[in-house]
């Protein structure tokens, strides 16, 4: 039985899976990413994860999820905002060289978004709208079962809409390093918070401690989550009075604090809509959580081939 392959390219992790035909995914092999070695080495691990996955002859269609903008139509990469070397380079054309196979690329939050509509918390939702939560803030918009693009070279950058005229974004104020930044800032006004203690004196992936302090009713780390989910909810109210999603899911690293961010990115939103649309769309966690790329990346290969 011939096989599907899915391909995640992001900008600290990268994922080669094999597929079968329903796109559930059958092996991978993960890496991390080594941003000093820019895209070359990432090729070169994709290389090694093809090999490491033995194939049996060809397969029949490639997806990648690209971590940045692409032009869907022909696979040619734009750039990375993360990663060094990819202006312009024809990853379709380099893939198919490597697998025999038709290669469709997309980028990230697209793939992501296809994934949750398809097979994750999106189904029985359309449209759906998929938000992606970590180095940077990401969207994609499913319609029908399927990526609505625009016209090129749009995707839906919910990170870029701005939430006043200064020119602060959500992704200045919702994503990994934003938050992070923000629980470093209040913990030098809060030391004898939990969430100071939690941190420490170690610099780095700040927000991974806020589940532990919300789960114990830490002051700093509802303060945080607040603030950062008033935000979140600004932004996705001009999706909601736009594109009128039955159901937004929230996916990327920092949904990983779970209920109370949803909770409260549900209770912001409704604050923020105007009556006519209330209760607004559902708002729902990640269901593929870490796999979101990859299965939409073998929905992508399953749905074009």
């Amino acid at each position: 039985m011939r096989h599907l392959i899915g391909i995640e390219i992001g900008g600290t992790k990268l994922q080669v899976v094999t597929g079968d035909a329903a796109g559930t995914i059958v092996e991978r092999r993960s890496f991390t990413v080594e941003r000093a070695r820019g895209a070359l080495g990432i090729r070169r691990q994709i290389e090694q994860g093809l090999r490491d996955l033995a194939l049996k002859g060809k397969p029949k269609a490639v997806g990648v999820g690209f971590g940045g903008p692409v032009d869907w139509k022909t696979g040619r990469t734009c750039r990375s905002h993360h990663i060094e070397g990819w202006s312009e380079f024809d990853l379709a054309a380099w893939l198919q060289e490597l697998t025999g196979a038709p290669v469709f690329v997309d980028n990230d939050a697209n793939v992501a978004a296809l994934g949750e509509a398809r097979r994750g918390a999106g189904v029985g939702f359309d449209p759906v709208f998929y938000v992606t939560l970590g180095s940077g803030v990401g969207g994609g918009l499913v319609v029908g079962g399927e990526i609505y693009h625009g016209a090129l070279p749009g995707e839906a950058e919910l990170g870029h809409v701005r939430l006043d005229r200064s020119g602060t974004t959500v992704e200045s104020r919702c994503s990994g390093w934003a938050v992070d930044a923000k629980i470093r800032a209040l913990a030098k006004k809060e030391p004898s918070s939990l969430l100071a203690k939690l941190v420490g004196d170690k610099p780095g992936a700040e927000a991974k401690h806020l589940t532990a302090a919300l789960s114990q009713g830490d002051a700093a780390a509802r303060t945080i989550l607040k603030e950062t989910a008033a935000d979140l909810a600004l932004g996705l109210s001009h999706v909601t009075h736009l594109l009128h999603p039955q159901a937004i899911i929230l996916g990327g690293g920092l949904s990983s604090v779970g209920e109370p961010l949803r909770a409260a990115v549900e209770r912001g939103l409704r604050g923020f809509i105007m009556e006519a649309f209330l209760p607004g769309p559902q708002i729902a966690l990640t269901a593929l959580r870490e796999d979101a790329v990859t299965v939409g990346a073998l929905e992508l290969a399953r749905l074009r081939r």
